[in-house]
């Protein structure tokens, strides 16, 4: 396993751009709520920690991974100053096929998202065999993916502003 006994949520404050003049949409799925309320912690925290106003971050919340396109379209339109958005959510894998479908779906519908919009929206969505793996990597041993997708958001928050002239 490649993130086996390392933390991937570590970052160099350095490298990364002040986040204090950008604003985050987060949109939460409430399906695994211990899972997805870690990674919204983590991303939360990371973006305050480089420099973010909690004033500027507004999260929204979904029944479920599914429903996570939608709601970041609509707070894409609702926001319309936001420089950047995150998509958290948790599908374990179960004994059906559906766990394929709703993570096919959902990392299509978010590309989509990208291709199709001006802001850009970060998949922050733990596609896990198992729970213990989804603990793992929502502020487990494996770090926090919702950190590693704030990190993200700041980076192409940046991008976004130096590309618009």
């Amino acid at each position: 396993m490649a993130t086996e006994n390392k933390n991937l949520s570590t970052y160099d404050k350095a490298t990364i751009p002040n986040a204090k003049d950008f604003r985050f949409g987060i949109v939460v799925s409430e399906w695994n709520p211990e899972i997805t309320q870690g990674m919204f912690q983590g991303a939360f925290d990371a973006i305050i920690d480089c420099g973010g106003i909690k004033e500027n971050i507004v999260r929204w919340n979904v029944p479920g991974s599914f429903e996570l396109i939608y709601g970041c379209k609509q707070i894409t339109k609702s926001y319309d100053m936001l420089d950047a958005v995150i998509a958290i959510g948790s599908v374990i894998q179960g004994e059906t096929k559906h766990f394929d479908y709703v993570c096919e779906a959902v990392a299509q519908g978010i590309k989509d998202l990208n291709v199709q919009g001006d802001i850009p929206v970060i998949f922050c969505v733990l596609t896990d065999n198992n729970k213990q793996q989804a603990i793992d990597r929502s502020g487990g041993k494996h770090g926090n993916k919702g950190t590693e997708a704030a990190i993200a958001a700041i980076k192409m928050a940046q991008l976004k502003k130096d590309a618009t002239f």
